[in-house]
């Protein structure tokens, strides 16, 4: 993609300026965009949303010093079609395409080298934020930094503080292939002090590891996909095509992927969520265009499937309890990951579930995980048969009561039932406040206990 330049984006912030004047006082502030990747129900509104176009691409990249100035708009496909034929990526690239670099900051984003680079926001240099009070401000980092109580607040903050705007992030270099081992554990005790021994040696059976994730199939059947960058190439895996990725790990010990092929391998298939759409079928596969093969398609087709409750009439029909869908990523610190996956086995039993290591490098205000700790990220995405008390999410809220015990927590992008009391405590509601009153005086943005657990 070509890079968009400064005076580019000066204009598509103005028109973003303008579009924020011309929503009335006490209309909901939202953005105009085409995609998401929440999942929390939102109020239907006539308001005109904030303008952002012209606001999703790179704006500059400097290989010497391998940073990027990218747009807060700018999709990690669009960011890594940017970088990678430099030989860069961002330091952590989430695994769905259409996530933004902005969302991904603002609602954290996490991947395999979360485990050695923390979260996104961490490797952010400086950033433009459009604040509530129609001001662009450049936050930096640092007791010294400025306005650097709003960079500090600003990640999990899910636009509750404002929208960035432009973003100065750092850039690692990486070769073409990816090779990849697969590892089997029986014990989740085991795969918990291994990847303790990972994250502390950052190698295994002596060989480099760069990225790390894993998959629980069932209880006793737990991999961590163990990926080390190579120069060597050869023979390449496809899983755009007729091989669906997260099968490939219960088939294969090794496995080599192109770098670009690796960064995406977990969109294709939405993880395996493609599955309830029919994608997996080879039937169906073989006739089902690789350009549809991916998570934003799948995205809209469930949004059709909420619009007209068509899973919820099948059930009706075949007599089947009501669903809950169970759609989160929770974080426990890596000794209380066999206790969780042993309670989530009895209590909920959906499989597989996603893990993702991670190690934040300083605490963060909004989000304040103990730095420098081992945790490790769950994500499952699904439904639960339920029946009647399906609408008041009882498997989401057992979930985020456990999550808590365990000394975890839980992101915001899918649905919250905590109590305000609680809110706070986890997620740093009286500094979020103050950060808010500060560059929001009138109050205009929602609060992110608005939008993540009240029903609008």
């Amino acid at each position: 993609m070509s890079l968009r330049g400064w005076p580019a984006h000066d204009l598509a912030v103005e028109r973003l300026r303008s579009s924020y004047a011309a929503i009335p006082t006490g209309a909901p502030v939202r953005l105009a965009k085409k995609t998401t990747n929440l999942f929390r129900p939102r109020a239907a509104t006539d308001a005109p949303g904030l303008d952002v176009s012209g606001l999703d691409g790179v704006i500059a990249i400097d290989v010497d010093a391998k940073t990027a100035d990218v747009q807060g708009m700018c999709t990690y496909e669009d960011l890594v079609d940017a970088t990678l034929p430099h030989g860069l990526i961002p330091y952590v690239v989430p695994q769905l395409r259409t996530i933004t670099l902005g969302g991904a900051v603002t609602g954290l984003g996490i991947e395999s080298t979360s485990f050695r680079n923390g979260l996104p926001h961490e490797s952010v240099l400086e950033m433009d934020v459009f604040t509530g009070a129609g001001e662009v401000v450049t936050c930096m980092p640092g007791p010294n930094g400025e306005h650097s109580d709003l960079f500090d607040a600003f990640p999990n903050s899910y636009g509750s503080l404002g929208y960035a705007t432009r973003l100065r992030i750092q850039l690692e270099a990486v070769p073409a292939y990816v090779a990849l081992r697969h590892v089997r554990f029986d014990d989740a005790e085991l795969l918990a002090k291994t990847v303790s021994e990972i994250v502390d040696t950052q190698t295994y059976d002596g060989v480099r590891v760069d990225g790390l994730d894993g998959v629980a199939f069932e209880p006793g059947e737990y991999y961590l996909t163990l990926a080390t960058w190579s120069e060597q190439g050869g023979p390449t895996s496809d899983y755009v095509g007729q091989d669906v990725y997260y099968k490939s790990i219960q088939q294969r010990s090794t496995d080599l992927l192109t770098t670009y092929d690796y960064l995406w391998r977990w969109d294709t298939d939405w993880f395996w969520c493609s599955g309830a759409f029919g994608a997996q079928n080879p039937r169906i596969r073989r006739f089902w265009p690789r350009r549809w093969r991916r998570s934003d398609v799948y995205q809209k087709l469930l949004g059709l499937d909420r619009r007209f409750s068509i899973a919820d009439r099948l059930d009706r029909r075949a007599g089947r309890p009501l669903r809950e869908r169970v759609i989160q990523d929770i974080e426990v610190p890596v000794a209380n990951l066999p206790a969780f996956l042993d309670w989530f086995d009895d209590a909920v039993g959906m499989r597989p579930v996603w893990l993702c290591p991670l190690v934040s490098k300083r605490e963060w205000a909004s989000y304040p995980l103990e730095p420098g700790e081992v945790y490790v990220n769950a994500g499952f995405w699904g439904t639960v048969h339920v029946g009647p008390d399906a609408p008041n999410g009882p498997r989401n809220r057992a979930i985020e009561q456990q999550v808590l015990e365990l000394d975890g927590h839980k992101s915001l992008y899918s649905e919250a039932f905590y109590d305000r009391e609680t809110f706070d405590r986890l997620y740093g509601g009286a500094n979020l406040a103050v950060v808010k009153g500060r560059y929001d005086p009138q109050d205009r943005l929602t609060t992110l206990y608005d939008k993540a657990v009240k029903r609008r």
